[in-house]
Order: structure tokens, then C-alpha cells, then sequence
């Protein structure tokens, strides 16, 4: 009897979709992609959301990996790795036939998934999906089931939150940060650890207190001032801190996350109008995730009309901005202007896809509803000069193929912290109102 040592992962549609590339993250196990599953991504070739170039790009790498071979037996997906294989339909055995009546794509994958459960008694076939229903049907009728895991942050309970509160300070030490504008050596602070790069800090001694900044290029301890951004003042330490790394032009990667209401667009937003002469435009994006899973094609109208109502939250933080000033100010007049000659865009985030990001500011709006391979495909296109915000709140994700930990706001902060040109901060504090807060948090 040979020797149960191989695994073979029978992959569904959504794992494709989130990642174009996963076939290569299974080490040299084998993969097998079900032929219903090729049937569901020709659904999806069409169009200009990421989801459908995720489709494209698959389709293309499974031709580039087959070319003038055919799947029999399996075709290798390269040294130390397993082969890939297209399985064709198979019959239900006749208890997922009784379990499972209804004809949908769904069963079919099943079906070839229980297959080769049953006829591969050697290997140790595994299930992977996204779709938790879909793998609890599979565990049912006997067949190991797994989300994808190998983009998920491992221990999202410990993610870096960006701010430290250090109590019990030296108020000597405290003090010289208010009458040294080079900062002081971290050496003189009784940290227990290296601060991360960019990491900031909320220093309490018995009599003072300060609000601080790591530079890792000097190890340098700086004070961070508050500072009011076109019309927008810091509500709170969190507030000012993420100003100071929209601010910092050493800073090229900024991620802010928080809770509603705790103001991470309009910070951003508000920094993006402020800095305006150092870029060419302004870019504020967010990906289209209907709700109730509703494509927005049931929406009325033309394209600009479907797609306006997913764009308002942006365009009414736009609003707050504007609302600080009277109609006839410079600083109104300005905003009218760059929206008028595209030097601010309000967009959604598949149609920024073929522009420059050279000399940009682009801020990503409900982050938490991309993959991690969509924000690494976002931020691979920055050029020189580009500066890009990623916004969201991890605890409210739309797509029901994404959590907390494998959503790609959490990925990027978890997988970018400790390099230089990276700054993190986690907003806790609703500004909205009371009520807003309140309801945040009870409700």
C-alpha cells in the first residue's frame, strides 16, 4: 500500500478570484482546479472591477502553464512544486445526492471534490474555499474543508495599532522635548523595546506629557505638534498623530483604521488638499462591494447614476472640508477648481486602473474590502513621488469572502511594519457625535 504522504487541494471559483496566484502556494502538492470552476470564471472575464481581472489573469497564467500539453496527469507547476490538473464532471455518490438535489455550480464542485475523495486513497484530498457554507456542505458529507489561508494575518488579536501610551516618564527627559527642535536619542527613553519604525507615542510623566514620533533614519524621539490641516483641527492624540504621517513627506505608505466616524477620510482628504502642490492629482478611491450581494446593475440608470450612490461618503466628507469656509473663500473657490479640472478625482477604484500613479496622492477608501493581492497590485503601480493612504475599519467588511484576518488593510499593516517608509495608526475615538459614538459602540 503506498504511502499516504501527498495533498491534493481541490480549489472553488472565490479562491481563484481572491487570488489569481494561489496555485503556486501549496508547496509541492497537487492542485486541481474542478472544470465547473473554468465554467464560473468565463462569467467573470468581462469587465472592469478587480474581480474580473483577477479572471482574466488566471486564464491567462493556466494557458501560459499549459501551452501545447494537455492536463492529463497533471502539468507541473515548477521545481518543488506539485502539478495542476483540470478534473471534469462527475456523478454524486448517492448520499450527496440526497443531501444535495438542487443542480447549481456549487454541487458540481462538490461533486468532483467527493470524487476524488473517494478515488484518490492515497492522497489526502482538501477542499479550500471562501465561501464558509460551501465548505461546512463538504465537511458533511466527509470531505476535509479549508479556507485559504496563506495570505491571512496569523495573530490579528496582536496587530500593530501604530501608538503606544508610556506612562511613568521621565519628566526631564519630557521637558527637553519641548525646548529641542532635533528630537532626543531614544537611548534616553526606558522603553521596553526598539520603538517600530514611525511608531508614535503618548509619553505621561508625573507632571508632563507629550506626544512623540520614532524616526528610524535618526533614532530620534521627535514631538508631535497638532497641527490644523485645511480646515480640519485634531480632535484627539490618535487624530494628530495620523496627520503627522499624512504630513511627512519621508512617509510614502500610510494606513489608518478605526471605526466609523473616528474621521480617517477626511484626515486623509483634508492632508491630500493641503499638500496639493506637490502633486499632479489627488486620487480618492473605493472599491464598489454592493450590499445584499447585488451587483449594481439592478440600480437605475447610467453608469455614473449606479455608481454615485457607493461614491457619496466621499464626496459628502468633500463637503465638511468645504463647509469650513464661505462660498466665496480662496480655499473654496480652490476645491471647486481641482474638482473641476480633474486635479481631484472622486472615483471608483476599478476605473483608476491603466492611469500614472506618478506624483500622486492616492488615498484608498473601505480598504478592508480588498484582498491582500489587490492591495499589493494597487501599490506595485506607484511611481515616484506617489504617496498612498489605505483606509477601512477591519471589524466591517462587506465581502463575504473577506474576515479580519484575511482582508488586505490587515494584511498590509501586519506585512509592511518596521520599514521606513511605512506609518500605521489605529483610530479608536468616534469625533462624529456623542450619539454616533454611542451607537458605535453598543449597538
Amino acid at each position: 500500500m503506498a504511502k499516504k504522504n501527498k495533498k491534493v487541494f481541490v480549489l472553488d471559483t472565490n479562491v481563484l478570484l481572491h487570488d489569481y496566484t494561489c496555485i503556486y502556494s501549496f508547496q509541492n502538492n497537487d492542485v486541481v482546479i474542478p472544470i465547473t470552476v473554468l465554467e464560473e470564471l468565463d462569467k467573470f472575464k468581462k469587465g472592469n472591477d478587480l474581480i474580473n481581472f483577477h479572471a482574466r489573469e488566471f486564464t491567462r497564467e493556466l494557458d501560459k502553464l499549459s501551452g501545447d500539453h494537455l492536463f492529463n496527469g497533471g502539468v507541473s507547476l515548477g521545481e518543488k512544486k506539485g502539478k495542476l490538473s483540470i478534473e471534469t464532471g462527475k456523478n454524486f455518490s448517492d448520499m450527496a445526492r440526497e443531501s444535495f438535489p438542487e443542480d447549481t455550480s456549487d454541487h458540481r464542485i462538490l461533486a468532483i471534490a467527493e470524487y476524488l475523495h473517494i478515488h484518490r486513497t492515497n492522497d489526502k484530498v482538501i477542499f479550500i474555499s471562501k465561501d464558509i457554507n460551501l465548505r461546512v456542505k463538504a465537511k458533511s458529507i466527509g470531505i476535509l474543508s479549508q479556507d485559504y489561508e496563506s495570505d491571512k494575518v496569523q495573530n490579528i488579536e496582536e496587530i500593530y495599532k501604530g501608538i503606544q501610551t508610556c506612562e511613568g516618564g521621565d519628566d526631564e527627559v519630557i521637558a527637553k522635548m519641548y525646548t529641542t527642535q532635533d528630537g532626543i536619542p531614544v537611548s534616553e527613553f526606558s522603553f521596553k523595546e526598539k520603538p517600530k519604525a514611525n511608531e508614535y507615542f503618548i509619553l505621561k510623566g508625573n507632571n508632563s506629557s507629550a506626544l512623540a514620533h520614532y524616526d528610524p533614519n535618526t533614532e530620534l524621539i521627535n514631538r508631535v505638534l497638532k497641527q490644523k490641516v485645511y480646515g480640519i483641527d485634531p480632535r484627539n492624540a490618535e487624530q494628530t498623530f495620523a496627520l503627522d504621517a499624512l504630513l511627512r513627506d519621508e512617509i510614502q505608505l500610510v494606513s489608518l483604521t478605526g471605526k466609523a466616524g473616528t474621521g480617517k477620510t477626511l484626515l486623509a482628504l483634508a492632508a491630500a488638499i493641503q499638500q496639493r502642490k506637490r502633486y499632479t492629482q489627488i486620487f480618492l478611491a473605493r472599491p464598489i462591494v454592493p450590499l445584499s450581494n447585488r451587483d449594481i446593475g439592478f440600480l437605475p440608470g447610467d453608469v455614473k447614476e449606479k455608481i454615485s450612490p457607493y461614491m457619496q461618503p466621499l464626496f459628502d466628507n468633500l463637503s465638511v472640508i468645504k463647509n469650513k469656509f464661505s462660498g466665496s473663500s480662496k480655499e473654496f473657490l480652490k476645491i471647486e477648481e481641482m474638482l473641476k479640472t480633474e486635479k481631484l478625482i472622486i472615483t471608483p477604484l476599478a476605473y483608476i486602473r491603466g492611469r500614472s500613479l506618478s506624483k500622486v496622492f492616492f488615498i484608498v477608501d473601505e480598504a478592508q474590502n480588498l484582498t491582500p493581492h489587490e492591495v499589493k497590485t494597487i501599490i506595485t503601480r506607484a511611481g515616484d513621488g506617489t504617496k498612498m493612504i489605505f483606509t477601512g475599519d477591519i471589524e466591517q467588511i462587506d465581502s463575504p469572502y473577506l474576515d479580519r484576518t484575511s482582508n488586505g488593510l490587515s494584511y498590509l499593516t501586519d506585512k509592511m511594519l518596521g520599514q521606513e517608509i511605512f506609518a500605521h495608526v489605529n483610530l479608536i475615538k468616534g469625533e462624529r457625535s456623542y450619539l454616533a459614538d454611542l451607537a458605535s459602540n453598543l449597538l
